[in-house]
C-alpha cells in the first residue's frame, strides 16, 4: 500500500522530485533514515517517555508497523470510548496515513500533542512566528507536519473539535532529581518499538517537569487558511494531494529545480554503482549532458548567498559567473567572503591548484604567537534531559578534548586527553580541571579550530556560579583567562590567553582550491597534505621517526597515504564509531537535530554510551574510537600551522 505518510510529506515540501527517489536501492541516498541513530543523538525517545508520563494510563499501538490498515483498526476500537488516551495513535483515510504521538480523547475534543527533542523558552513571542509576521523557517517543517496530521484526523471525523501542541523541553526549567536523563534507557530487552527501559512508573518520581508545551492551534488554522506557505504557488490542500498522486502513481514530480533545495540534495552521488536523483532532475529539467555533470557548478561556492538570484537568471555554471554578479570587495587586511568565491571560482574555471597566500598578513599573525603552541578540541553534546539537579535541559556536554603541543624545536607532543565514557556522569567540571591543569603550565598560545570550544568554555562558566564545586571561582578565572565573552554575555571579559582561531586565521590569509571553497578541517587537512611537500616528506615516515607522539596510534603509525595519485584523507583510516553507519551519512542524517554544527559521529557515540546497555569491550571500542577521532583533530590543527609556518619561512 503507497501511502502518503507524515515523513514522506515532509520530504515533499523539502522538494515533491525526492518522492520518486525515495526508499529506491538503486538510487544514491545520503540520509540513512534510522531512528536509533537519531534517538541516540538527540536523546528523543527520552522526551518522548518523559511527555507520555504526562498523560497517565495511555494505551501504546505498537508492532505491525507497516501494517496500516491494522493500526488504523486498533486505534478505531479504542476511539470507542469516551474517553481515552492513546500513544502513536494510527489514522488512515484516502491514501493518507500518519500516527500521532499522544492523543487525547475527551467526547469530541481531542488534543493532539507532537512532542519534539528540541526546546524553548516559555517568553519567547517569537518562536514560531516573527516579528514581521512570517513563519520561522527552522520551524516550518514541524508545524506543517502537525497541520498535516491535524488534516488527518479531521479527515477522518469532521465532527471533532481538535486543539495541536508541541510539546518539548522548556529551557528555563531545572530539573529538581539527580540522573533524570538515566530514568530511560535503550535496551535489546525493552517495552516497545523504541526499546525502552523505564526505571520510573510515575511522573512524579522525575521531580520538576522540564518539558512544557505551547500551542499551536491558531498556526495551524492559518496553514489550513494558506497564511504561510511552503512554496510559492502551492496551496496546503494542493500540497497534500499532488505529493498524496506523485508518491502512489511513483510518478516523477518534475518541480522545477532550485539553488538551495538542489545544494543540499542527498540522492547527489558519485556512486558510480548507483543512479543519481541530482543528475536524472538537471538532465530532464536542463538537458545537462554527461559533460555538464563535470564542469564546475555554482553550487559549491562557499557561503554562496547570490546563488539562489543567479540560479533563477540561469546561471549554472562558474564559467558564467563575473566580478560583478559576484559582487568582488577586495580589502587589504583579510580575504573577503567575495573574494574567497571569486578565487575558488576564478581557479577552478582556469584548472588552477596554486596557493592563494596573503603572506605579509599570515606572517603578522604568526609572529603574534608565543610557544609552545597548544592545540585542542572538545567534543560536545546538548542532551535533552538534565544530568543533575540544577541543571537545564539542553545544556552543553563537554565530554572530551584532545590537546597538542608544538615546541619550538620542533617537537610535537600529543600531552594530554580527557574523556567521560560513564552513563549518568556529568563531565563538565572534571573536564575543565583537567583542561586547566594540561594548559596552565607555561603562557604559550593557545589554538581552536571555529568559535565551538569559545561558545562551550562560556556555557559551563553560565554552570558554574550555581554549582557547589569547592574551586568554582578557580574555575571561572581560568575560563576567563584563555577564552572571551559571548556578545549577549551580562559579564564582559577578554582573556590575556584568549584562544587563537586557526579556521579563522585560514580564512583571512589563505585558499587552497583543493578545499572547493570549504573550510571544514576535514577539508583543510588533506588539502594541506597534497600542497605540501614538507608534510608529505615528513609524515611519509612513522611517528617514532619523526619526534611526534602519540596516546592512541602506535609508534609505527604513518599518516600519509597515497592512492593513485591522490592523499587519502587522515580521516578515512579512523576506526568507524559505527558498523553500519559512515560519518558522511551520520552528519547528513543529523544535520536538522538541534545544536548539531559538527561532530555528528562523536556526539551519537557518546549517545550510544550514556543510554544503551553495552558490554564493557564495546564500551573500550567505542572509546578507543573516540579517542583516536579527537587526536587526529588536534594534530590535523598542528599538520596546518606546519603547512603555515613552511609557507612564510
Amino acid at each position: 500500500m503507497r501511502v502518503l505518510t507524515k515523513s514522506r510529506f515532509k520530504l515533499g515540501l523539502e522538494c515533491p522530485n525526492k518522492l520518486y527517489y525515495t526508499k529506491k536501492k538503486e538510487y544514491a541516498d545520503t540520509k540513512v533514515s534510522d531512528t536509533f541513530l537519531e534517538a541516540l543523538a538527540e536523546g528523543g525517545f527520552q522526551v518522548e517517555e518523559l511527555a507520555r508520563m504526562h498523560y497517565p494510563n495511555g494505551v501504546l499501538i505498537e508492532g505491525n508497523d507497516w501494517d496500516y490498515q491494522l493500526l488504523w483498526e486498533q486505534t478505531q476500537e479504542l476511539l470507542k470510548q469516551e474517553n481515552v488516551i492513546i500513544y502513536e495513535a494510527a489514522f488512515l483515510i484516502d491514501g493518507l496515513f500518519i500516527r500521532t504521538d499522544v492523543l487525547v480523547k475527551h467526547g469530541g475534543n481531542i488534543e493532539l500533542i507532537e512532542v519534539k527533542a528540541k526546546s524553548f523558552t516559555p517568553d519567547d513571542e517569537y518562536l514560531f512566528i516573527g516579528k514581521r509576521g512570517g513563519m520561522v523557517s527552522s520551524w516550518k517543517p514541524y508545524l506543517f507536519d502537525i497541520a498535516f496530521q491535524k488534516y488527518v484526523i479531521q479527515f477522518c471525523f469532521p465532527q471533532w473539535n481538535i486543539q495541536s501542541y508541541i510539546m518539548m523541553a522548556d529551557k528555563s526549567k531545572k530539573a529538581s532529581i539527580n540522573g533524570l536523563n538515566q530514568l530511560f534507557r535503550i535496551s535489546s530487552k525493552g517495552e516497545n518499538r523504541t526499546g525502552i527501559l523505564k526505571k520510573v512508573s510515575t511522573i512524579e518520581e522525575t521531580g520538576n517537569p522540564v518539558l512544557g508545551r505551547k500551542n499551536v492551534t491558531q498556526i495551524v488554522a492559518d496553514i489550513e487558511a494558506n497564511k504561510y506557505k511552503y512554496h510559492d504557488g502551492l496551496t496546503f490542500i494542493k500540497s497534500i494531494n499532488q505529493f498524496k498522486t506523485f508518491y502512489q502513481k511513483d510518478e516523477y514530480a518534475n518541480w522545477k529545480t532550485s539553488f538551495s533545495a538542489c545544494k543540499s540534495c542527498e540522492f547527489k552521488s558519485e556512486d558510480d554503482e548507483l543512479k543519481s536523483g541530482f543528475k536524472e532532475c538537471f538532465n530532464k529539467q536542463h538537458n545537462w549532458t554527461e559533460n555538464d555533470f563535470t564542469k564546475p557548478n555554482i553550487f559549491d561556492v562557499y557561503f554562496f548567498t547570490k546563488g539562489n538570484k543567479l540560479f533563477e537568471d540561469g546561471i549554472y555554471f562558474k564559467d558564467k559567473l563575473t566580478e560583478d554578479n559576484v559582487g568582488l570587495k577586495v580589502e587589504a587586511e583579510k580575504l573577503t567572503t567575495s573574494h574567497r568565491q571569486w578565487l575558488q571560482i576564478e581557479k577552478e574555471v582556469n584548472n588552477d591548484s596554486t596557493l592563494y597566500v596573503d603572506l605579509e598578513g599570515l606572517k603578522d599573525e604568526m609572529n603574534k604567537w608565543v610557544f609552545p603552541l597548544h592545540f585542542i578540541d572538545f567534543e560536545t553534546s546538548a542532551v535533552a534531559l538534565p544530568f543533575n539537579k540544577g541543571l537545564k535541559p539542553y545544556e552543553q556536554i563537554a565530554f572530551q578534548f584532545s590537546h597538542h603541543i608544538y615546541h619550538e624545536n620542533g617537537k610535537i607532543e600529543h600531552a594530554n586527553e580527557y574523556i567521560n565514557n560513564k552513563a549518568g556522569v556529568f563531565p563538565n567540571f572534571e573536564f575543565l580541571r583537567a583542561l586547566k591543569e594540561t594548559l596552565e603550565k607555561d603562557n604559550g598560545t593557545i589554538f581552536r579550530y571555529s568559535n565551538h570550544e569559545n561558545t562551550i568554555l562560556n556555557a559551563i562558566y553560565a554552570q558554574l556560579p550555581d554549582s557547589e564545586e569547592d574551586d568554582r571561582e578557580e574555575l571561572i578565572k581560568f575560563i576567563h583567562s584563555i577564552s572571551h565573552s559571548k556578545s549577549d554575555s551580562a559579564v564582559k571579559w577578554k582573556g590575556n590567553r584568549d584562544m587563537v582561531d586557526l579556521w579563522d586565521v585560514e580564512k583571512r590569509f589563505y585558499y587552497n582550491p583543493l578545499t572547493k571553497g570549504s573550510n571544514s578541517i576535514k577539508a583543510i587537512l588533506p588539502a594541506s597534505l597534497s600542497s605540501s611537500k614538507f608534510l608529505q616528506e615528513k609524515y611519509s615516515k612513522p611517528l617514532n621517526q619523526i619526534n611526534v607522539s602519540s596516546k592512541n596510534f602506535s609508534e609505527n603509525h604513518v599518516w600519509l597515504e597515497i592512492e593513485n595519485d591522490i592523499v587519502k584523507s587522515p580521516y578515512k583510516m579512523l576506526p568507524s564509531l559505527f558498523d553500519d553507519w559512515s560519518e558522511e551519512q551520520i552528519e547528513n542524517t543529523l544535520s536538522e537535530i538541534e545544536d548539531i554544527a559538527n561532530g555528528g559521529a562523536a556526539l551519537t557515540a557518546y549517545g550510544k554510551l550514556q543510554y544503551t546497555d553495552m558490554e564493557q569491550s564495546e564500551i573500550d571500542e567505542l572509546t578507543s574510537a573516540l579517542l583516536k577521532y579527537c587526536e587526529l583533530d588536534t594534530l590535523a590543527m598542528v599538520m596546518i600551522y606546519e603547512h603555515f609556518k613552511e609557507i612564510t619561512d
